[in-house]
């Protein structure tokens, strides 16, 4: 076992807490940390990445204490945090050369690993340029390559698809996917689509606490009953969704074919519908702990 969080607890000034008491362990593969805006997953990214200390708790790394012994992590570590810097002076290539030097990789092992990363990034065109005239999604690719530099045991991305377009996006989970079977890769998003298919686990966070822990498979289990559709007119759609968990809709002439996900059967023309992980997401987000079920029936 790799990673070892013990009652982790994070509280802020005025007693509120980012992250309640959160437990798990995690080994090689890829972790995937799913919840909404305010859910605690930065804060827990910034401890993992030995930014800050909890308040409260521990988190183990290879058995040692990340607070108490930070260095013996950084040394393994490769992380891309939600709002990543650069210098705008320097080049593509000249900013990643710099910092494999602040992580100590010999000149020939880092202008390899370096040319490497550019072009299956498809940044090679760009490697020469500025950095003050990347694009969001450009300076993103450049952070994913950063965090990659060193070859991490422990590789942290937190919301790392934001800029890229879905050729991108799709070439970052194929990366993210190999060297799966000797490195952690902690991938926090609250876009389920980025972790569905290359996740080994799912870990749901929701007001600071770890709601759901699972396979994608199993989570979805979960749900198997709990996954309805139906066909309703506009003014139907807008009962239905101050109600249950809309998760997708589609206009078909002057109605809507819609899915949705309830305890009980939200409609009187609902089918049952094979589940996705989507479905179990909002699900569990929905019905987070001191929140009643959704189980009204129309």
């Amino acid at each position: 076992m790799l990673l070892d969080i013990q009652e982790l607890t994070q509280s802020y000034k005025g007693g509120k807490l980012a992250i309640d008491q959160l437990s798990l362990t995690a080994g090689a593969g890829i972790l995937g940390l799913l919840g909404p805006n305010g859910a605690g997953k930065t804060s827990l990214m910034r401890i993992l990445a030995t930014i800050s200390q909890p308040s409260s708790g521990k988190a183990l790394w290879r058995g040692q204490d990340i607070a108490m012994n930070p260095s013996q992590l950084r040394g393994e570590l490769g992380y891309l945090p939600q709002y990543f810097g650069v210098y705008d002076q320097l080049s593509g290539r000249e900013f990643l050369h710099y910092l494999a030097g602040m992580k100590g990789l010999k000149h020939a092992d880092a202008d390899k690993q370096i040319s490497e990363l550019l072009a299956r990034l498809n940044l090679l065109p760009v490697a020469d340029t500025s950095l003050s005239q990347y694009s969001g999604g450009m300076r993103q690719r450049i952070g994913i390559a950063q965090a990659l530099l060193n070859d991490p045991a422990l590789l942290i991305v937190d919301e790392p698809t934001v800029g890229l377009d879905p050729q991108e996006r799709a070439g970052f989970r194929q990366l993210l996917s190999e060297g799966r079977e000797e490195r952690l890769v902690i991938l926090s998003t609250h876009i389920v689509s980025d972790v569905e298919s290359i996740a080994d686990t799912i870990a749901i966070m929701a007001a600071g606490k770890l709601i759901q822990l699972g396979s994608p498979q199993a989570l979805q289990a979960k749900v198997a009953d709990k996954c309805w559709q139906c066909t309703v007119s506009p003014a139907e759609l807008t009962e239905l969704q101050r109600d249950f968990v809309v998760s997708h809709s589609t206009r078909q002439g002057d109605r809507l074919l819609v899915n949705l996900v309830a305890d009980l059967c939200p409609h009187p023309g609902a089918q049952r519908r094979a589940p996705s992980l989507e479905d179990a997401y909002l699900y569990f987000v929905a019905n987070k702990p001191g929140q009643a079920p959704l189980t009204k029936v129309a």
